[in-house]
């Protein structure tokens, strides 16, 4: 089984205000100019090729205040230890887990899963941590925020990636592909 992280980053390498705001995402606040560009940076691809989606509650929770469920009746798998439940207002596909990453990667691969997508800073740092990532592809937008939440956070031992591919797009964005070497 494969798990891919796909995000994007500012330039300093944060996926969020200190206060968890997007505002600094082009597009987040109407940006005509971004919501113009019919470049997807490759996401509708990388959405095709996962079964399974792994977000912790924050995520699950800004995705839920957005409007409209964007994952349609993809598997989605909210990590948390202090949601009690999911919304009434998203598929039944969308189920609530609180478990460690090992564990869960575990059952995942032994129902069948082929691709996780694992999103959110800490469930990305739990799965990252535990060994689990294959492939990270990072979209960097060019934009220094100062400080935030940061992507990567401590980890127990260097993580030696092997770089793939990097791509850039309209606005300045860059999109590197890196593998994650055993």
């Amino acid at each position: 089984m494969k798990a891919s992280v796909y995000i994007a980053t500012s330039l300093d390498g944060f996926i969020a205000r200190e206060n968890g705001a997007l505002d600094w995402l082009p597009g987040s606040s109407g940006d005509e100019e971004v919501e113009d560009n019919n470049d997807d940076f490759g996401y509708k691809s990388f959405m095709d090729s996962i079964d399974t989606l792994v977000m912790g509650r924050n995520t699950y929770e800004l995705v839920l205040s957005s409007g409209q469920w964007p994952y349609g009746n993809k598997h989605v798998i909210v990590l948390s230890r202090t949601l009690t439940r999911i919304s009434d207002d998203v598929p039944k596909t969308v189920e609530l887990r609180s478990c460690p990453p090992q564990e869960l990667y575990c059952e995942l691969e032994r129902s069948g899963a082929m691709h996780l997508y694992i999103d959110g800073g800490k469930t990305i740092q739990g799965f990252l941590a535990a060994g689990l990532i294959n492939e990270i592809i990072i979209t960097r937008i060019p934009i220094l925020i100062g400080s935030g939440i940061s992507l990567f956070g401590p980890l127990a031992k260097d993580v030696k990636l092997k770089h793939i591919e990097t791509t850039s797009f309209k606005h300045d964005f860059v999109q590197s592909k890196y593998e994650i070497r055993a």
